[in-house]
C-alpha cells in the first residue's frame, strides 16, 4: 500500500549526527494498504500519533513508490530487492523461489552477517514465508476472530457457494468460506484482532531481544489498515462521519484505455458491498473505518516503539516502516488498489539513522522500494549483494534535497480481450508516463498514458493523444525505454 519508514528511535526521537554503531539493529515494519494520508504527510485529520513520531525521527519521503502495487509483488521487492519481472512474481500465486531459488533475502542477508533474524505478522505475502529469511520460525499470531460483533461472525459461517469446476480464483474464494461486512465497530479490547496480538509479540521478543549479545533484524508486519477495517470502537470515536470528505474525481480518467483502472477489487467480496457504484453514505463509512484502522495499527506501533525506549535498546536501532503500496479510496471510482495510478503506487516511505543528523526533514526525491533492501545494508556497514536492484538511499538520507533519480518504475498486467498486457509505469518529476504492451512481445504497444501532475496532480485527464504532445511523449518514450538503470542517480 504507499509510504517507507527506516528511522532510528534517539532520546525524545529526535536525532543528532554522531558516529554509525558497528551493528546496529533493525526494526523493520511492515503495514498493509497504508496509503500516504496521516499526519506525517499533512492530513491532520488522521489521528497518528505515533506514526507521526516516527517521522518526527528521520526522512519522510513524499515520493515513493512500490514496484507493483498488490501485496506480494511489492512485498517480495521489498525482501529480494529485485523488480517484478526478475522475481516472476506478478501475481498472489507465485513464490519468488521459483524464479529466483538462490537469491539472498533482506533478512537472510543480515542473518549471514551475525544478526539474529526474526519476523511475525503479515511480512511476506500470506502463504509465501521464506524460512531461509528467519533465524527461528516465522509466526502470526492468532486473533480471537477476523470479527467481534455476532452478527457478522454469523455471516462468515454461512456454506460457501461452490467453485465450478477449473475456476482456481473461486474455489480459493471457496475455500476461505464467506466474507462477512467491509468494517466493523466493537467494543473490545486491541488484542482481540491480529494487530493487538502481534504488538504483543513484538514486545515481549523485545524485551528477550535486549538480553542477547546479537545485533537483530525484527520484522514486524500489521495487518490493518487492509480490510476488513474492523477496529475496536474506540479509535472510530476519534472520528466525526459528518466530517469524512469524499474522494473529488469519483470518475474515470478521460482518455485513458478503459482496462487501466477497474472498479472492482477484493472490496466487492464483502458482504452488503454494491457491484455498481458505492452510494455517498456507504462511502463515508467505509473512509471512516480506514482511517480508524489506521488509528488502531497506529496505536499498536506505540507500544513497540514504547517498549525499545524502555528497553534502552533505541539508541543502536534502526527503524524502517512501510506500506506495500497505496490504496483508492473512491478516487477514479474505484477502490482498493490494482493499477498504476499514483493513488496506488505512492506508498509511504521514512528513512533515517541517528549519526545522520536529518530527523524531521522531508525529501521530494523519486525513490523505489527496491531501494529498502540496499539502503538498510548500507547504513548497516554490510556489503551490497551483486542481485540487487535498487540503490542506496544514504546519500538522500544525509542531503535530503539534494538531486537523485530520474524516474520511478511501477507495472501492473491486465488481460483484455483475451490478451495478456503489461502496463509498465514510469514516475518522473513532472509526469506519470505508462506504456502497455503484449506480454512476451513488448515491442508492440497497445496504448500510452500521459499526466501532468502539474497541472492535473489527480491523474483525470490522459495527454496522451492530445494535439501538441508527441514530442513530448516521443521524448519521455525514449526515457522509459532506457529502464530503471537510465533513472539512477549521477
Amino acid at each position: 500500500m504507499r509510504v517507507l519508514l527506516i528511522l532510528t528511535l534517539c532520546g525524545n526521537f529526535a536525532a543528532t549526527a554522531a558516529e554509525r554503531p558497528t551493528k546496529p539493529n533493525v526494526l523493520f515494519f511492515a503495514v498493509d494498504d497504508l496509503r500516504p494520508e496521516f499526519g506525517a504527510y499533512g492530513a491532520g485529520y488522521v489521528r497518528s500519533p505515533n506514526l507521526d513520531r516516527l517521522a518526527r525521527a528521520g526522512v519522510t519521503f513524499t515520493r515513493a513508490y512500490c514496484q507493483q502495487a498488490v501485496c506480494s509483488p511489492s512485498r517480495t521487492a521489498v525482501m529480494t530487492g529485485t523488480r517484478p519481472d526478475t522475481s516472476k512474481v506478478w501475481d498472489l500465486e507465485t513464490h519468488f523461489r521459483k524464479a529466483l531459488p538462490d537469491v539472498v533475502t533482506v533478512g537472510q542477508h543480515f542473518k549471514q552477517h551475525g544478526y539474529f533474524v526474526q519476523g511475525m505478522g503479515k511480512i511476506f505475502h500470506g502463504g509465501f514465508d521464506d524460512a531461509p529469511t528467519w533465524s527461528v520460525p516465522w509466526q502470526t499470531p492468532r486473533a480471537s476472530g477476523a470479527y467481534a460483533r455476532p452478527e457478522n461472525v454469523a455471516l462468515t459461517q454461512r456454506a460457501p457457494a461452490a467453485a465450478a469446476p477449473g475456476d482456481r480464483r473461486a474455489a480459493r474464494k471457496a475455500a476461505k468460506g464467506p466474507r462477512g461486512p467491509a468494517f466493523e465497530s466493537a467494543d473490545v479490547p486491541d488484542n482481540y484482532y491480529t494487530d493487538g496480538r502481534t504488538a504483543d509479540l513484538a514486545v515481549e521478543t523485545l524485551r528477550e531481544l535486549g538480553k542477547k549479545s546479537a545485533p537483530f533484524f525484527l520484522a514486524v508486519g500489521f495487518a490493518k489498515p487492509h480490510l476488513p477495517f474492523v477496529a475496536p470502537k474506540k479509535y472510530w470515536d476519534l472520528y466525526d462521519p459528518a466530517k469524512i470528505t469524499l474522494a473529488p474525481n469519483r470518475f474515470r480518467p478521460r482518455g485513458a484505455p478503459e482496462y487501466a483502472i477497474l472498479p472492482g477489487g477484493e472490496l466487492r467480496s464483502y458482504h452488503g458491498i454494491p457491484e455498481g457504484p458505492i452510494p455517498d453514505d456507504l462511502a463515508r463509512q467505509l473512509k471512516h473505518g480506514y482511517y480508524a484502522a489506521i488509528s488502531y495499527m497506529d496505536a499498536q506501533l506505540g507500544r513497540v516503539l514504547d517498549e525499545l525506549e524502555r528497553s534502552g535498546l533505541r539508541q543502536n536501532t534502526m527503524i524502517v516502516l512501510w506500506g506495500d503500496h497505496g490504496w483508492k479510496l473512491g478516487e477514479h471510482d474505484a477502490w482498493c488498489k490494482h493499477s498504476n495510478s499514483e493513488n496506488d503506487t505512492n506508498a509511504p516511505l521514512l528513512l533515517s539513522a541517528p549519526w545522520l543528523g536529518t530527523a524531521g526533514a522531508k525529501s521530494r526525491a523519486l525513490v523505489e522500494f527496491v531501494d529498502i533492501y540496499p539502503t538498510l545494508a548500507d547504513l548497516a556497514g554490510l556489503p551490497l549483494p551483486g542481485h540487487l536492484e535498487g540503490w542506496s538511499l544514504k546519500p538522500v538520507l544525509e542531503q535530503p534535497d539534494r538531486p537523485w533519480k530520474t524516474a520511478a518504475f511501477s507495472q501492473y498486467p491486465r488481460s483484455n480481450g483475451g490478451r495478456n498486457l503489461m502496463g509498465y509505469s514510469m514516475r518522473t518529476e513532472r509526469h506519470r508516463f505508462t506504456v502497455w504492451v503484449e506480454r512476451g512481445n513488448p515491442a508492440k504497444v497497445e496504448a500510452i498514458e500521459l499526466y501532468d501532475h502539474q497541472a492535473d496532480p489527480q491523474e483525470n485527464q490522459n495527454l496522451a493523444a492530445e494535439p501538441g504532445q508527441q514530442t513530448l511523449v516521443q521524448r519521455l518514450m525514449t526515457q522509459w525505454r532506457t529502464g530503471w538503470r537510465g533513472a539512477l542517480p549521477r
